[in-house]
């Protein structure tokens, strides 16, 4: 009997229309165009509007989903919702997104990762079309980044942006899609990667919002450092577990947090910047949504059989990378 592997079987993304760029930033908080640029390699982030969440824009790149792919909403097996940003602490935003798009026969649920949760849900939701128990699964990484962002702090707040994407997962007998993962997490990187209010820990208060407790906090320093290692170490690990080398590889797919983490990564890899997907300058770090929204971009650059290394690094910590080999 043949093995069952899970491809990819379309993608589609959505970003809001408004566009916040560095030139409205330095009317906002003590930066520059340059400072950003140089640290961080981000022009513009587009930014959902007050009165939308991350459902929303899940629901938009489902529903493009199931339009570009011919499926019926009913046809759904399961929906996965990777993000760091709920519409709110229960439900799920996988039950919004599944409500809103109309997959009556779907079960949903959330996962949390962090910036790694789009790679660890598509390795979960891989796990069911394996087994055969089922044939069309969602997987969907959609981040509202701007309602957890202190845009009084320049660390920060030039960092993040609001996006959504999705990929659709069937089963095949080919030998093409995911191929091998290999995921990782240190519990005690909670320390230099956060969000301290809003949990069962600090529930919400007056005293957690004077702190600005309910804002990503971020160590930037022991984070890049643990980044570049872990990204760039796992990415290299899959290559040498299934003998691929700089030349098999058609594409990496880097988690895009910072430029200088992404180049370390592809050097570390061997992979010249032509085989890396970087639209991190028009975007910034939609946090779950960062990898689909490269496959989308990249979509029509794709072939059957490209061999592509997902990797990611996130708060938790948490690591992650994934080789699929294209199935279209």
């Amino acid at each position: 009997m043949s093995k069952i592997r899970a491809k990819i079987s379309g993608i589609n993304a959505w970003v809001p229309p408004y566009i916040l760029t560095n030139k409205e930033l330095e009317t906002m908080v003590d930066t520059t165009d340059e400072w950003i640029m140089t640290r961080t390699g981000i022009r513009e982030r587009h930014i959902l509007k007050d009165g939308l969440g991350s459902s929303d824009m899940g629901a938009e790149a489902v529903k493009g989903l199931l339009e570009k792919t011919g499926t019926k909403p009913e046809d759904v097996d399961l929906l996965i919702c990777a993000t760091v940003t709920p519409d709110m602490m229960f439900p799920a935003t996988g039950n919004i997104i599944s409500d809103k798009t109309g997959l009556k026969n779907a079960f949903s649920f959330d996962l949390n990762a962090a910036c790694s949760g789009f790679l660890f849900a598509l390795i979960t939701a891989s796990k069911y079309v394996e087994t055969g128990q089922y044939k069309k699964v969602i997987v969907v990484g959609a981040d509202k980044m701007s309602g957890i962002t202190d845009y009084t702090a320049r660390e920060t707040c030039v960092l993040f942006g609001d996006a959504a994407g999705a990929v659709l997962l069937e089963p095949t007998t080919e030998a093409v899609g995911i191929m091998d993962s290999i995921t990782g997490t240190d519990g005690s990187g909670r320390n230099y990667l956060h969000m301290k209010g809003g949990g069962s820990l600090r529930p919400a208060s007056h005293e957690t919002v004077d702190n600005k407790e309910h804002f990503i906090y971020q160590e930037g320093q022991p984070v890049f450092k643990f980044a570049v290692t872990r990204m760039a170490d796992v990415s290299a690990e899959i290559m040498e577990r299934n003998n691929l080398t700089a030349d098999d590889i058609s594409y990496l797919v880097p988690h895009q947090a910072n430029l200088r983490i992404i180049d370390a990564t592809a050097r570390r890899m061997g992979v010249g910047k032509d085989k890396v997907m970087i639209n991190i300058e028009r975007y910034g770090n939609t946090t779950d949504a960062t990898i689909p929204l490269c496959l989308w971009e990249w979509e029509n650059k794709l072939k059957k059989g490209d061999n592509i290394i997902l990797a990611a690094f996130g708060g938790g910590f948490t690591w992650g990378s994934i080789w699929v080999k294209w199935a279209y």
